[in-house]
């Protein structure tokens, strides 16, 4: 892998919570790479810390060992303005209550950029333009945000992060709360935007069969480690027999997806 594509890399990571006390690690020795043009899914079962881990890359939380360099620079040494032109967050989080259209709430992804009045340049409002325009949203403009539906919500969300012009773009759960046509239709726009853009995209899901036809990468939670690889690899090495801690639920190979005993 060239270094030069590489746009975030955790090495020897452990993160968890820690207080004056004490510290309790989820997950240890993490190494992970995300890269340009690259669609990566984070899986891992109910409660192992897959919100605790993007909290970490993203600088909100701290790590407890380790470290995680965004473009060759730690993390947590980004001034928020830098961090914000650097990477993009969609969390799952509700939008608090306002009248903003969904031109004016895409636009908001363009505050690390505007004066200190918040004023659009002509350059903001092309990138504003090009974001509706990727993620097909022309049509929802001059509708307010809670006129709309969860789906077109999400890819609302998308076109803000892709407004704020980052390399690097996280997001919680995206699927969550779509029906399937949604849920396919919401990666394949997360897939085709980093192909046509070369941004790095990775998101959290729980959609595993999904996540295995459409993602160029995985990073896979298990108890006992953190794993990286392609989709193909990482059914070739049985990494997926570990997700679940239930002798009732396995991964088929020749069927490429989850069975229940």
């Amino acid at each position: 892998m060239e270094r030069d594509n590489i746009i975030l890399s955790a090495e020897q990571l452990s993160i968890g919570y820690s207080n004056k006390k004490e510290s309790a690690a989820i997950a240890d020795s993490i190494n992970i790479t995300l890269s340009q043009g690259k669609l990566i899914a984070l899986i891992g079962a109910n409660g192992i810390g897959k919100s605790t881990l993007l909290r970490t890359l993203t600088g909100i939380q701290q790590p407890l060992k380790g470290t995680v360099l965004l473009k060759g620079k730690k993390v947590n040494d980004y001034n928020a303005k830098e961090l914000a032109q650097t990477l993009g967050i969609v969390l799952t989080e509700s939008l608090p209550p306002s009248n903003l259209t969904v031109f004016e709430l895409v636009a908001l992804g363009r505050q690390p950029y505007t004066n200190w009045l918040g004023t659009l340049s002509p350059e903001d409002i092309q990138q504003v333009n090009k974001a509706i325009q990727l993620t097909q949203i022309e049509y929802l403009i001059h509708k307010r945000h809670f006129e709309i539906s969860d789906g077109q919500l999400q890819k609302v969300l998308i076109a803000r992060a892709l407004a704020q012009d980052t390399p690097l773009i996280i997001l919680d759960e995206p699927t969550t709360h779509l029906d399937l046509l949604h849920k396919v239709n919401l990666l394949r726009l997360l897939k085709r935007l980093t192909s046509e853009t070369g941004k790095c995209i990775l998101y959290s899901t729980h959609d595993l069969d999904l996540a295995l036809q459409l993602s160029d990468e995985m990073v896979v939670m298990t108890p006992d480690s953190v794993t990286q690889d392609t989709p193909k690899n990482l059914i070739t090495n049985k990494v997926f027999d570990k997700l679940f801690n239930d002798e009732n639920i396995s991964f088929d190979v020749q069927k490429g997806g989850f069975v229940i005993k």
